[in-house]
């Protein structure tokens, strides 16, 4: 197999980087961490103690404020004087279909991807954590990447972010790929999905080789990436009843998940997840060597795990409320311990929390109605706290809730004893902000000295 000498350059860059994360641990293996999303990159800097913001990524809405896209900073701190309030929000000029944001491994940049136009705006969150400002935008993806379209997942490697797509120029449906770029935004290589006309080097599980893509999460010392699949730009950017009833449209949603070698960035084994498997979150814990997903269209948790022999593979493990009502299953958040998985089903608007400390049989063990949908959930490292906001897609949000049930929110809470706390919500409908999808945590704190990395946890035990 002949790899270019750009991949060369790019890998030895990678290795020699994962080199040095290893090397600088040993003086914070003490330090303990309370606060960040447990479900961010292991690459990334950690926020110890409590996080003091959040970044909500925002879809604007046509006749609504400015009419804007845009990033909203909150004020989450306890123990500040505006606790539970904005504090800024920053219009990226025009509607891009807002979805995912990701922080590049330093923590100083958060990468915020439009599903429509493509581009990706890079915003400077350290230089005044309270006030981000637009420092870059990419709007040339397609054009550099060979066609990939809907940036969704930026995800932190060293020194690179990695980006999924949910689609391509072509014919706008689900074959797409992922691409690798340097933290200053500059492109380095591009790495197609799999399909049976190109496997890659991959190995087929099953019948399925669909090449659609999603999201992606790493296990470092297993030297194993994990993508899942959705739809392409047709059906995401479809009214969300039109494409429910079009037989057609309802075929071409993925069925895969793909296990990566993450050093080479070449497809190893393709796993058959019929029902358009969304957020990968992987295990935490040394020898927890599997992933979990879910699957939007047959609302069940699947779990993608390695056997004694080295072998990965992927199984029906739970449902998720009742698949005939179409509960629609959105985001997911593992916890630290890898104890619990919270689960998100945005069509009835329910939070889930089931007991995976055996992660081959799930068990639901709380349920609690968040509003008219629900979509994203973030919880602290130490499972104090829980976020939520409501929305999905711009064609597919719902216009309207019933009276007194929230519908465009942010919902902080705390999980006491059993039990969703809530502290405070914010409407954003009625802020004229839009409509509020990832959120992001960020800190005071952080800057300045050399912050804890999770891997300096991860290579610790291994």
């Amino acid at each position: 197999m002949k790899i270019s000498n750009k991949h060369n350059r790019s890998l030895s860059r990678f290795l020699q980087q994962l080199t040095a994360s290893c090397v600088l641990l040993i003086p914070f293996l003490a330090v303990p961490v309370s606060a960040d999303e447990t479900c961010m990159s292991p690459y990334m800097a950690k926020i110890v103690g409590q996080e003091d913001y959040i970044y909500v990524w925002t879809l604007g809405i046509e006749g609504v404020g400015d009419g804007s896209d845009k990033l909203v900073t909150i004020d989450v701190n306890p123990n500040s004087s505006k606790y539970g309030k904005i504090i800024d929000s920053l219009s990226v000029g025009g509607r891009n279909e807002a979805h995912h944001s990701g922080l590049t491994d330093d923590r100083h940049y958060l990468w915020a991807g439009g599903l429509d136009t493509n581009k990706i705006f890079i915003f400077d969150v350290h230089s005044n954590p309270a006030k981000p400002s637009l420092h870059k935008t990419i709007d040339d993806f397609p054009a550099k990447t060979g066609g990939i379209v809907g940036p969704h997942t930026t995800y932190a490697l060293p020194g690179r972010m990695l980006v999924t797509g949910l689609s391509n120029d072509k014919d706008h449906g689900g074959r797409t790929g992922m691409a690798e770029y340097t933290n200053a935004g500059e492109y380095i290589e591009t790495y197609w999905m799999p399909t049976d006309e190109n496997l890659g080097g991959a190995v087929k599980s099953g019948k399925f080789a669909d090449g659609y893509g999603y999201d992606v999460r790493v296990l470092p010392r297993r030297n194993v990436m994990v993508t899942s699949s959705f739809t392409g730009w047709n059906n995401y950017m479809m009214d969300l009843g039109k494409m429910m009833g079009d037989p057609e449209a309802m075929k071409r949603f993925g069925n895969t998940v793909v296990v990566w070698n993450l050093h080479t960035r070449k497809p190893k084994k393709i796993l058959d997840v019929p029902g358009a498997p969304l957020e990968v979150r992987c295990a935490w814990g040394p020898k927890n060597d599997y992933c979990f997903t879910t699957t939007a269209l047959t609302s069940k948790i699947w779990l993608i795990y390695e056997d004694d022999a080295g072998e990965w593979h992927a199984k029906d493990v739970a449902d998720i409320g009742d698949a005939s009502k179409i509960p629609l299953p959105v985001d997911i958040s593992i916890s630290a311990d890898d104890n619990l998985l919270w689960v998100n089903t945005w069509n009835d608007g329910m939070t889930r929390l089931f007991d995976i400390s055996d992660p081959h049989a799930p068990k639901e063990t709380f349920t609690e109605n968040i509003g008219a949908q629900v979509n994203m959930v973030s919880q602290s490292w130490d499972g104090s706290r829980v976020y939520y906001t409501s929305s999905l897609l711009g064609n597919w949000d719902k216009k309207t809730a019933p009276e007194g049930v929230d519908l465009d929110y942010f919902k902080a809470y705390t999980w006491d004893n059993g039990k969703l706390v809530h502290k405070f919500t914010i409407d954003f409908g009625a802020e004229k902000l839009g409509r509020p999808h990832q959120m992001r945590f960020g800190s005071n704190a952080l800057y300045g000295k050399r912050p804890t990395k999770a891997t300096d946890t991860l290579f610790a035990e291994h």
